[in-house]
């Protein structure tokens, strides 16, 4: 689990609130990479485009889609947000299985601070936009009378569940599959098994390419989900 160690860039052994450590470089090239990607990439809008123009156009096609048939049209004012989230998760998840690179989506720390910030903003968008009708959100309305507050309770504890799930489903899964090649790279060393090592490590990378897509994708969508409850709480 050394891999997932946070260390000080410039030595050291202390890690303060404004340290600079190996986890804020590679947010920091993640972010360096979107800009690249979506702003010097597509800033010539050639009507034939080029390749990075093309990555750019279809990854703003995808997540505009998706907000739009999750959240629905009243969503798209917030699909800026959304497309940056998607683009940054994606990007750093991708980065982090270069050699020596680190996955910084593999720290809760991380993770955590991404869907507070989602946790906050769905619920302030909807006292802000429907004031305590938001809470109808947690009042099943079409369950039997008497099951309601048991529901509400239920409803109430899931929705600030929402930050710790969405957090730890990012977070575990990028964890466990770097743990995973790391103990297969492990048995590399080992005359007899090397061979099998490899395959395995083989697989489990393009395995975790697509990880890394998928696991951008869900925490892209249950954000849009969360929109669409602050959005449309009676629904």
């Amino acid at each position: 689990m050394d891999q997932f160690r946070v260390e000080p860039l410039f030595g050291g052994d202390h890690v303060g609130m404004l340290t600079l450590t190996n986890v804020t470089l590679w947010m920091a090239i993640a972010v360096l990479v979107v800009t690249l990607l979506l702003v010097v990439g597509a800033r010539g809008r050639a009507i034939i485009p080029n390749r990075t123009q093309s990555v750019a156009e279809l990854a703003y096609g995808f997540v505009y889609r998706m907000v739009e048939d999750v959240a629905g049209k009243d969503g798209l004012v917030f699909f800026p947000y959304i497309m940056t989230l998607f683009m940054f998760v994606a990007c750093a998840n991708i980065i982090g299985l270069l050699p020596m690179a680190y996955t910084t989506t593999s720290q809760f720390a991380v993770t955590g601070v991404l869907a507070l910030a989602v946790f906050f903003t769905v619920t302030a968008v909807g006292f802000i936009r429907h004031g305590a009708k938001f809470l109808e959100l947690f009042w099943i309305k079409s369950a039997p009378l008497p099951l309601r507050p048991v529901l509400a309770v239920i409803e109430i504890i899931s929705y600030f569940v929402r930050p710790v799930s969405h957090s730890i489903r990012l977070g575990g899964n990028m964890m466990a599959g770097h743990a995973v090649i790391k103990v297969f790279a492990g048995f590399a060393g080992i005359l007899a098994v090397a061979p099998l090592s490899i395959l395995a490590i083989s697989a489990m990378y393009a395995l975790e390419l697509l990880v890394a897509f998928v696991q951008a994708y869900v925490f892209t969508i249950l954000t849009c989900v969360y929109l669409k409850d602050a959005l449309h709480p009676s629904h």
